[in-house]
């Protein structure tokens, strides 16, 4: 059985809990040797976690380097505890080895996973920053932000140097210019242009996307990727082109869409995503560990090799951190 349209995640909604999503990831190559999609029920509830095959008797949550988070899905809303479970139960019969990641919460999961007779092993593998915004409005976040950053964006903005364009549709002319700026950035080569262009397009059709491109003389310098959904706001990809940095156009694009998404969109949260990177820390007031799941299958042999050295690794982590 395939992943319903109707299935969600507990709490607030995300891009990366729609059965789309997975498909988009799977038509893209991103299955490895096959998608499975976990399952089973408990009275009328049904849970459901899209899996990759790594090889023979090893899955990992269906996932790639876009992907914010993998959280079980769900059809209907009693039992959910006893449906994961028995999901975890069932997968026993096919599965020695199971790797979920990014997971921003674990409680739901290894409660699941150890009471169907898994071995879980947890591990921080990463950092999520994120916005609470609670009774803020726009104006008193961003009196809240560095002094630093509200002055270079008032500072930049003054000079007109740099043009903001804000779109909530998608446009091929636009996210050409999106993929030049990209070409020229800093980053290195990474991601799936055309994956990341077929969800801009899904997005930009049901009235998610958010798009900012800052130009200078008419040139494309700047270019940011977000989403919008359930009242959060979801920032995808960034990029600029080194050569602009004085004029501070990522800088002044962000502040833009900021005020877009909160002031226009009424958002209550904003996540940035997986990574660490400094600057993320002006933006943003919450900061959180990311975490990595690996669960062994004590009646395979094959899994208690790989769990030795899972929980080998550990201890000698933790003994290099005294």
């Amino acid at each position: 059985m395939r992943l319903p349209a109707t299935a969600r995640a507990a709490g607030f909604a995300s891009p990366f809990d729609r059965a789309a999503w997975f498909d988009l990831l799977e038509a893209h190559g991103f299955a490895g040797r096959g998608r499975f999609d976990a399952h089973a029920s408990a009275g009328s509830t049904t849970a459901w976690l899209p899996l990759r095959i790594e090889k023979p008797g090893e899955f990992a949550g269906l996932t790639n380097w876009y992907s914010f988070s993998i959280r079980p899905l769900f059809t209907g809303d009693e039992g959910r505890s006893d449906a994961l479970q028995a999901l975890f139960a069932d997968l026993r019969r096919n599965a020695a080895r199971l790797t979920l990641y990014p997971v921003p919460e674990t409680t739901e999961l290894t409660a699941a996973l150890r009471a169907a007779g898994w071995w879980v092993k947890v591990a921080p593998a990463g950092d999520r920053h994120w916005l609470d915004l609670a009774d803020m409005d726009h104006d008193s976040w961003w009196a809240s932000r560095p002094g630093a950053l509200r002055s270079t964006v008032q500072r930049k903005a003054k000079k007109g140097v740099v043009d903001i364009q804000l779109l909530t549709e998608f446009d091929p002319g636009s996210w050409a210019a999106y993929e030049q700026i990209y070409a020229a950035s800093w980053k290195p080569e990474e991601g799936h242009p055309a994956l990341l262009r077929a969800f801009a397009e899904a997005e930009g059709a049901g009235g998610r996307l958010r798009m900012g491109i800052a130009r200078i003389d008419g040139l494309p310098v700047a270019a940011q990727f977000w989403t919008v959904e359930d009242g959060t706001a979801f920032i995808h990809k960034l990029a600029h082109v080194e050569d602009s940095l004085k004029a501070s156009p990522g800088t002044l694009l962000s502040a833009a869409l900021f005020r877009h998404v909160i002031a226009v969109d009424g958002v209550k949260r904003i996540d940035f995503g997986t990574g660490n990177d400094g600057y993320k820390r002006d933006w943003m007031n919450r900061h959180d560990p990311l975490w990595r799941i690996e669960a062994f299958n004590p009646s395979r042999i094959a899994a208690w090799g790989p769990a030795l050295t899972a929980y080998a690794r550990s201890v000698l982590g933790k003994k290099s951190d005294r």
